[in-house]
């Protein structure tokens, strides 16, 4: 009996992709790939290697000779996926600050992206992965059985940005609203849901209840896999 082999999650920052992606991936024992972290890795080995991180064909000979994979975590540590590039397990890597200065760069080189794509593909026809990003739906896995797109407010988004980062970042509202759709104008042009997403809007929903949506949906899905014409009884059994 065939399920869902990919959930494609797509949204603006802030909607709720990231805590919903991996809280559905663990629920269903799916692999949990936020689309951002290729781009994280590919700024970690370029970093390894000394590379003019404004060289966009160095950049661009990198990221085809780097190949990227992410796994479930390998290592009980906290981590929500492990990043091997190349076999190296990169993971602690990706979210230091120097990588947070240069991955935009990185991010925005058409090769690179082109690339990147290729092997976001390639992880993704693997099946059981929850894949989180801007253009899941609409470019990396078009033919995705399930393909949700999250929406909130620009004010529900950037309270919830402000109460994450208040410890470490104690911003005012208005400039994390400002940076959020700052963030949103950039991103226009990859913030389209696909014609056959799911639109949920999360202003008002627990992420548990998001969860319980989402896996609603994947049992609906699981279902007509199971029985696409027949039209008789199937008896799938999803993670409750």
């Amino acid at each position: 009996m065939q399920h869902p082999a990919v959930i494609a999650i797509d949204g603006p920052a802030g909607s709720g992709k990231s805590t919903l992606g991996a809280l559905l991936a663990r629920q269903l024992g799916y692999v949990y790939f936020d689309t951002g972290v290729m781009y994280r890795a590919l700024t970690v080995v370029a970093l390894q290697q000394q590379l003019d991180l404004h060289d966009a064909a160095a950049l661009a000979t990198l990221a085809q000779r780097t190949q990227i994979e992410v796994l479930h975590p390998t290592i009980a540590d906290g981590r929500q996926y492990t990043v091997l590039a190349n076999g190296q397990d990169i993971t602690p890597e990706l979210r230091q600050p120097v990588v947070d200065q240069h991955v935009s760069f990185v991010a925005i080189q058409p090769a690179v992206r082109s690339e990147l794509v290729r092997q976001q593909r390639a992880i993704g026809t693997r099946g059981q992965v929850v894949m989180v990003g801007r253009d899941i739906g609409t470019v990396v896995m078009p033919d995705a059985p399930l393909k949700i797109y999250l929406s909130a407010s620009l004010p529900e988004r950037a309270r919830r940005r402000h109460a994450q980062h208040t410890q470490q970042h104690p911003d005012a509202l208005e400039r994390v609203a400002s940076e959020l759709a700052r963030r949103d104008q950039l991103d226009a042009h990859v913030l389209q849901p696909a014609s056959d997403a799911i639109l949920i809007n999360t202003d008002h929903l627990s992420p548990e209840e998001e969860v319980e949506r989402v896996l609603a949906l994947w049992r609906q899905e699981y279902t007509a896999a199971a029985c696409p014409t027949t039209g008789s009884p199937a008896q799938p059994h999803p993670p409750e």
